[in-house]
């Protein structure tokens, strides 16, 4: 329980609870606190935006849409058809094209490697089969192959894909699992900060985003799953382990 509540409740006059109700009924229609689905910390009500109710940690600084604002696996499944990720479009290409170059900055064809959440069309991994790399496949929705989650990997990408974590703390749990000793781990998402105007901000707009990242919840990730290092740039995060 959040301890500036708790402290109120015991210096006033009002029980814990009646403390609580009060936040909520400021709040509107959404619950004071949620538990963070990342850190399992209390996270505090900070938006409503419409109908979507958003909640920030203040202990992995992440900030998380309410999981009864979640649309339904068909829904989103149809989002994820509807992206324009095609192998001959020169933008996607060059919008992947930071997470290719890292690879390539450390890994070879004799390593192997992930594309973790590759969609419907996996065009980092095209990019690199075509350079000979040995590349495997895993999307819950396109190519869920269970088998891809019993081996280790010297390298994963995880291309604007970590948003879309209904269970971050799961996630980041398995990706660091199926990583070898010296592995990479490279992500790319649209990190959140102080200055950004949440209500008037493009990323969480998709009705599939519904958790965002802070430079904090960054380095909270890399101490908890035990990475050895971390390096982000502009929206590459590369984790070492």
């Amino acid at each position: 329980m959040n301890k500036a509540v708790a402290m109120i409740a015991r210096k006033g006059r009002f029980s814990l609870k009646k403390v609580i109700n009060k936040i909520t009924r400021a709040a509107g229609d959404a619950a004071a606190f949620i538990e963070c689905r990342l850190c399992s910390s209390t996270a505090g009500h900070f938006k409503t935006i419409k109908v979507k109710k958003y909640y920030s940690c203040p202990v992995c600084g992440a900030v998380m849409l309410a999981s009864d604002n979640f649309i339904s696996a068909e829904d989103e499944k149809k989002r994820y058809m509807a992206h324009n990720n095609d192998v001959d479009d020169p933008g996607y290409r060059k919008f992947v094209g930071p997470v290719v170059a890292s690879v390539k900055a450390g890994f070879g064809m004799e390593h192997k490697g992930l594309d973790f959440g590759a969609g419907p069309g996996p065009v980092i991994a095209k990019l690199l089969k075509d350079d000979g790399y040995d590349i495997r496949l895993y999307d819950p929705f396109f190519h869920n192959d269970p088998a891809a989650l019993e081996s280790a990997y010297d390298y994963i990408v995880c291309c604007e894909v970590m948003e879309h974590f209904a269970r971050p703390a799961e996630e980041f749990g398995r990706l660091r699992r199926l990583l070898k000793k010296n592995g990479k781990l490279f992500c790319m998402t649209c990190i959140y900060h102080s200055g950004i105007d949440f209500d008037n901000w493009h990323y969480k707009n998709d009705t599939t985003h519904t958790f965002f990242y802070s430079l904090e919840t960054l380095e909270w990730i890399r101490m908890k799953y035990g990475f050895i290092s971390m390096r982000v740039e502009y929206r590459l995060i590369e984790f070492s382990a």
